[in-house]
This record gives structure tokens, C-alpha cells and sequence, in this order.
């Protein structure tokens, strides 16, 4: 019988239920720890698994042994198990997998299999940066002078007390030949060290000082320092209008986190709002700060990860992939606009980062705080039955009145600017200010349209309509990139004249700059941020003044302190309203709100024109009369009588492939053995589905999708363990399945 001290358990990075037991050889018994990675035969390939700890029970037999190990330290902590473990289980993930999320890219190592039959090469693996480092030698008085210029360079190092080879090539240029004469001559010594790629290095921030707080401000910090004083879980509600000075009280308990010796974990929705906050955090802490987020290259995200898994950053800023930093003594996790979509991974491991933020919260014992100008209608309900503390902020720093808002009536409209809105643009440039126009669509046109046949141009992939971008001279699909040249021909008879329907912001764009041709006017979307650093260069033509109008979708409507911002103009107020979502009027508010909170922020009062064909409708006028307890009070009627969170739990089916008739006879297969599955367990779900997906083709991919909505959370997870282990999928379909889902397209 084999020696269970001597086997582990071992998760690996596949999409596979269960965890494997190994042999530990003995040259590896006191190396193969929990928490480190080992090198695993596994079929015919070798492949990086986690040790998790020792295995339990000893009758396992023929187990196959470890090929080495890959660390000399752990990569995660027995906490952070704990919390890889709950994630796994609640969102019914292999383990393997959610480890590997967890850790940076790149990291992990296999072999696969060539053509010969032999291991053809080894992938992943990344490498530690190492640079030069030149510091004084032994020799002070040698008995020949170096030139010149060398002695230039050693009074350099002698000041610095060492100093990088790159630091010195940037002084002096090229300056080998001196720095080699002067190790020979014992004056200098070189060290090899480890260095790490620096996201901040072209950063320049001025420090700034906490600031004194209002009534509102200093009861939220009070609350939350007491809890970070008791240190146990308390997790927060911080409900603040835009302008009311949210960021000021992170900063602060920060502070107040940090005094206790412990470390702050600091979550964003968006990777356009990082730069931004980290600007503000470096202002006021300077370092000890570590962002994660996708901007960044995979060795600046691996240099991040290790400086935070060693100690030397006290403070983690980043959007959903930061909810798995390895930040040790954890003492508060703020989650800012914590209402945001973007928190929910769309794909693989499909968490949602704001979720697990309590979670992780639990498990550190530590304040959780959930901030917004908007929250979810889910978090104001767990607010009023006390699982939430609310936090109020109810007015703006310093008394600032909120923007007063005109809603204009488009119906019958063919203008994209109302006359309204073209007038306070006029206006805000006399008066030197900014203004900030939003339409959440990018693109020229929304789709061209055939006049001689009346067919839109459409993705042959994607069951959407081609967008129109007037720049790139092509039609393009949101979804799959497939792109034609436009205008060009229409595909169905050959006809070559095509009329521009709809607007996006590139239309905007050129409509504005028409209208006001003296204007410098700023576009900030996909299109227009894809580039690395492409969000700081715009958002700081705004901050700097040299931009008067900033145009733009979602990406410019919340998080943004444009102080001389004294107009908003919404475009299309009521576009997510078509959304086939429940969520829709919720998303309509919460963008509206945001969008119009981005005025009046400074010294001078905002005004807001919001342009819509249902001006009517409670999602548009809640956010323009700054109604927010009555939307909420009349959206959650809504959720209660149609049965949808926060009243009940979700889990989404999606069942795609390449051909239709196979989709269809699996998503019916699937709703049967759910209902049957239901009846033999007897519990409470009710089965919506199988119907097309709002999006039926998608890259080629015919889509069908099942709802499962039940009362009781345990019924659901239930349903969804059993049928995992009933399920026979076709080879040519692939099913996924969303907890609590957060976009049902």
C-alpha cells in the first residue's frame, strides 16, 4: 500500500470535474508543498498542475509520479484555497481552471505531443526580467586613471551607490567601453538583479493631502473605520450622488486600513477608469501601489503579480481579474460603481468579480465596501433587508447643486443634434467651459441600406446588420470583425446605391465639428482606444484643457472628474431600451444618471440636455428629475411580479454549433432531462426555453438558450449538479452555463 504521506491532490488547468492524486518521489518529499506547481505526466503529455495538499485516503494504487517542481515559494495562500474553492463550487468550474485564472498569464507549462509521437516543445514558462546594476568597487586609487568620461561615470555610481546599466545609457550614451575599463580596474563591481516592468514608470503625480470631509462623508468613514477597528467581515452599501465625493472616503479608510497594518484591494469596472483613480491613489499614498487589469503586457501584469505575492504592494487596484490578486492581511475590498455589467467574466470561468468581492470579504474578514452613484437594484434590496449597511451621500461635495436636466422630445426628428443641445454647445464654448456629448453606438452609421431593394447590408456570419465606419471605408461587424469596403455594392441585387441609416459617434463626431467648426473635439470609444496609453492621452486633452468637447459611448459617462465639464448632451436617450433584458430600464437609468452626473462638478453649475423619443418613460425621466428612490420602487414591483432577481436566482443555458437542426435537437434534449430532473428531485425551477438567442447566429454559430429561475437558490445549484452528471452532449455542440447571468443575449 502506498504511503499517503507521500501523495498529493492536484488540480489541473483543464475543463475536467475532478482532481488527481500523484506519487511524490523522495528527492521531492520537501519540496512539493501546497501551493506550489509541479511538472505531471498526464495521458501522453506533461502538464503544470497545482498541489493542493496532501491527499486523503491510501488505497490508491499505480499512481503515476511528479516530474519536478516548478516553485520555490507557494503561489497562493490557504485562504486564497479556501476562496478558489468556493468560487469552483458555486460557479460549478473545474478547480484547475479557477486556479489558472487566478494566476498571471503565461506561467504555466506543457508539452504536447508532435507528430512524431515525441514531446515536440515545451510552451509557457515567463521570464524574469534581470538587468545590470553597477555599484563602487574595492579599488578607490588605482594605479592608472580611467579617461575622462569614465571617471565621470564613477563619480555617478559612487553618488548613486549603484545605479541600472540603462539609467547610466540614458546619461551618458554609449558607454561600454568605460564601464568595462572600470570593473577591470576594480573601481566599479556589477551586480545582476531582479527588476520589475513598471506600468507607472512614465507617471508624474503631484502628492496631494486628505481633505477635509462633510457631514455625509464622515459618517460613512467613521462606520467604515470602526469595522476595520473590529476587524470582521462588515460588508457596505456606499450610495453616493455623482459628485458627492466617494472617492475621497476610499482614500481614506484606505489610510485608516493601512495604519492597522493591513492592505487594501481596489476594484474598477472598466480599464478606462484605471488611470484615473490610480492618479488620484498615487497622488495621495505614492507607492506601494499595484494595478491589474488587461491593459497591461503579460510581463507587466507577471511583474505585478509577484510584487504583490511578495508584500511589496500595500494596495491593488484593477478591474474583475484583481478580485484574485495575491494580496496577503487584507483589511478592505472596494468595489467603485459596483452596479457595473463589466464585473461579470462573459466567458470560461464566468464569475462575477463584485460578487466575490463578499465573498473574499468573508474569508479575510475585512470591510467590503460597494460604491455607487447608481446601485444595482439587487444590492439597494439587500440594503433594505439589512444584509448590506447603507452608507448615504446625498449631496454633492461643498453644496454643489445637481445639473438641471431639459428631456427634448426627438419624435418626428431626422437631426441628430436637436436645436436645443446645438445651442448649449454654442454657449459653452463663449463661455471657455466643456462639454461632453454621449451616444452609446460607435461607428459613422448604424447600417447602410440597399435603395434599390431596401435590404440592409448584413454580417454573413452574425445575425446582425453591418456598422458603417466612415473612417476605416468599411462596413464592419461588432461581433465576428468581419469587414467589407463601404459603401460598395449591395450583396443581394448588385445595387451600388446605399443610404446611411442611424448614428454613431464617429457621425457625431463630424457633425459637431461642422457645427462648430473653431471646437477641438475629442472621440473616445473602442475605435478610438485600442492603442496602449490611449485612454490617458484623451482623458488628459481633458484635464489639461486642450479639448473642448469629449464625444463618446458608455466608456465617458461614469467614474470621469472633468471639473470644467459644465454641459452634458445625451444622444438616443432610450437606445438600451430595446434590449430583450430585464435589465434594460435598470441599465437605461443607471447610464442616464451617469451621464448626466459628469456635469456641474467643479465651480460653475451643469446643465443637461437629454434628447429622447419616449421622454415618457420612468427609466428616462427617474434619471433626469434625479428620482432615484423612485425608479427603484417601481422597478423592483416590476422584478417581484415577473419573478426576476432579486426575487428569485438565474442560471443561463447557451447551446451553440454549427449546424442548425443539431443545435435545436440538443436544446431540447437538454429542457427534457431538466424537467425530468426537476420533477425526480422534487423542487421548485421553473424552465423557460428552449427558444433562439436574441443573437441567433453568432461567428458562424447557431445559438439556443434555457432559462432556469428558481426561489431558492439551493434548488437551482441542485438541479444543475445533477444534470452534470446525467448530461450527453453532442460532440459538435458545445453548452455553457451562466450563474447568475448578467447579459441574456
Amino acid at each position: 500500500m502506498t504511503d499517503p504521506q507521500h501523495i498529493i491532490e492536484v488540480a489541473i488547468p483543464l475543463y475536467l470535474e475532478k482532481t488527481f492524486h500523484y506519487l511524490v518521489p523522495e528527492r521531492l518529499q520537501h519540496e512539493a508543498l501546497t501551493g506550489r506547481r509541479a511538472l505531471v505526466p498526464f495521458g501522453n503529455r506533461k502538464l503544470t498542475g497545482y498541489i493542493l495538499g496532501k491527499a486523503a485516503g491510501s488505497e490508491i494504487i499505480k499512481l503515476k509520479e511528479i516530474i519536478e517542481i516548478l516553485d520555490s515559494e507557494p503561489l497562493w495562500t490557504a485562504c486564497e484555497l479556501e476562496f478558489f474553492r468556493w468560487t469552483a463550487s458555486y460557479y460549478q468550474h473545474p478547480l484547475g481552471e479557477v486556479v489558472r485564472t487566478a494566476l498571471p498569464a503565461g506561467i504555466n507549462i506543457q508539452t504536447r505531443k508532435g507528430t512524431t509521437g515525441e514531446d515536440s516543445h515545451l510552451t509557457g514558462g515567463k521570464n524574469v526580467r534581470r538587468e545590470k546594476f553597477y555599484l563602487p568597487g574595492p579599488t578607490e586609487d588605482p594605479l592608472r586613471q580611467p579617461s575622462a568620461k569614465a571617471q565621470e561615470i564613477l563619480a555617478v555610481i559612487r553618488e548613486a551607490g549603484n545605479i541600472s546599466a540603462a539609467d547610466l545609457r540614458k546619461r551618458f550614451g554609449v558607454c561600454t567601453p568605460q564601464l568595462k575599463r572600470l570593473v577591470e580596474l576594480d573601481l566599479s563591481r556589477i551586480e545582476e538583479r531582479e527588476v520589475y516592468r513598471d506600468p507607472f514608470k512614465d507617471c508624474i503625480v503631484k502628492l496631494d493631502e486628505p481633505r477635509c470631509l462633510h457631514t455625509h462623508q464622515k459618517g460613512a468613514l467613521d462606520a467604515i473605520a470602526d469595522a476595520l477597528n473590529l476587524q470582521k467581515f462588515s460588508p457596505f452599501l456606499l450610495y453616493g450622488v455623482t459628485g458627492s465625493g466617494k472617492t475621497e472616503v476610499y482614500l481614506q479608510a484606505i489610510s485608516h486600513a493601512l495604519d492597522l497594518g493591513k492592505n487594501a484591494l481596489v476594484l474598477v469596472p472598466e480599464i478606462a477608469l484605471t488611470p484615473q483613480l490610480t492618479g488620484r491613489f498615487q497622488a495621495r499614498f505614492g507607492g506601494g501601489i499595484a494595478i491589474l487589469h488587461s491593459g497591461l503586457s503579460d510581463g507587466e501584469r507577471y511583474d505585478e503579480w509577484r510584487r504583490i505575492r511578495r508584500g511589496l504592494a500595500r494596495i491593488v487596484i484593477g478591474a474583475r481579474s484583481a478580485i484574485f490578486a495575491p494580496l496577503d492581511k487584507i483589511g478592505i475590498i472596494i468595489v467603485d460603481e459596483e452596479h457595473e455589467g463589466s464585473f461579470k467574466q462573459s466567458d470560461g470561468l464566468r464569475y462575477n468579480a463584485r460578487d466575490l468581492a463578499l465573498v473574499r470579504g468573508r474569508l479575510e474578514q475585512s470591510a467590503v465596501v460597494l460604491g455607487s452613484a447608481t446601485p444595482s437594484v439587487t444590492s439597494i434590496h439587500a440594503a433594505s433587508e439589512g444584509r448590506l449597511t447603507l452608507l448615504g451621500l446625498p449631496e454633492r461635495v461643498e453644496g454643489r447643486p445637481m445639473p438641471v436636466v431639459e428631456l427634448v422630445d426627438m419624435k418626428g426628428s431626422k437631426t441628430t443634434l436637436s436645436a436645443s443641445l446645438s445651442l448649449c454647445l454654442a454657449e459653452t464654448l463663449e463661455e471657455r467651459r466643456q462639454a461632453i456629448v454621449f451616444l452609446n453606438r460607435r461607428g459613422f452609421a448604424t447600417f447602410l441600406v440597399c435603395t434599390d431593394c431596401g435590404k440592409p447590408l448584413t454580417c454573413p456570419n452574425c445575425s446582425v446588420t453591418l456598422t458603417y465606419h466612415r473612417q476605416r471605408g468599411q462596413s464592419l461587424c461588432h461581433y465576428c470583425d468581419y469587414a467589407v469596403p463601404a459603401p460598395g455594392t449591395c450583396p443581394a441585387c448588385r445595387g451600388t446605391t446605399l443610404s446611411e441609416l442611424g448614428a454613431g459617434t464617429e457621425k457625431l463626431e463630424y457633425e459637431l465639428k461642422e457645427l462648430l467648426p473653431s471646437a477641438r473635439v475629442l472621440r473616445m470609444d473602442s475605435d478610438t482606444t485600442s492603442g496602449k496609453g490611449s485612454h490617458e492621452r484623451l482623458l488628459t486633452r481633458m484635464n489639461d484643457g486642450s479639448a473642448d468637447i469629449l464625444v463618446g459611448t458608455q466608456m465617458i459617462a461614469k467614474g470621469h472628474d472633468f471639473p470644467e465639464v459644465t454641459l452634458v448632451g445625451v444622444v438616443n436617450a432610450e437606445a438600451s431600451l430595446g434590449m430583450p433584458d430585464f435589465r434594460a430600464a435598470e441599465r437605461t437609468f443607471q447610464l442616464l444618471s451617469q451621464v448626466i452626473g459628469r456635469a456641474g462638478r467643479g465651480e460653475n453649475p451643469g446643465r443637461v440636455v437629454v434628447q429622447a423619443i419616449d421622454t415618457g418613460h420612468y427609466a428616462i425621466r427617474s434619471a433626469a428629475e434625479h428620482d432615484a428612490a423612485g425608479f427603484y420602487q417601481q422597478e423592483l414591483e416590476f422584478r417581484r411580479e415577473a419573478g426576476y432577481p432579486p426575487f428569485t436566482f438565474l442560471a443561463a443555458f447557451a447551446i451553440s454549433g454549427l449546424a442548425e437542426h443539431t443545435v435545436s435537437e440538443q436544446a431540447d434534449m437538454t429542457a427534457r432531462l431538466l424537467a425530468q430532473l426537476k420533477s425526480e428531485l422534487k423542487i421548485r425551477v421553473d424552465i423557460l426555453g428552449p427558444v433562439p438567442s436574441p443573437i441567433y447566429r453568432l461567428r458562424n454559430r447557431f445559438r439556443r438558450q434555457i432559462l432556469l429561475k428558481a426561489v431558492i437558490r439551493g434548488d437551482l445549484h441542485r438541479l444543475l449538479a445533477f444534470w452534470r452528471q446525467r448530461v450527453n452532449v453532442v460532440s459538435t455542440v458545445r453548452i455553457s452555463v451562466d450563474i447568475d447571468p448578467v447579459d441574456m443575449m
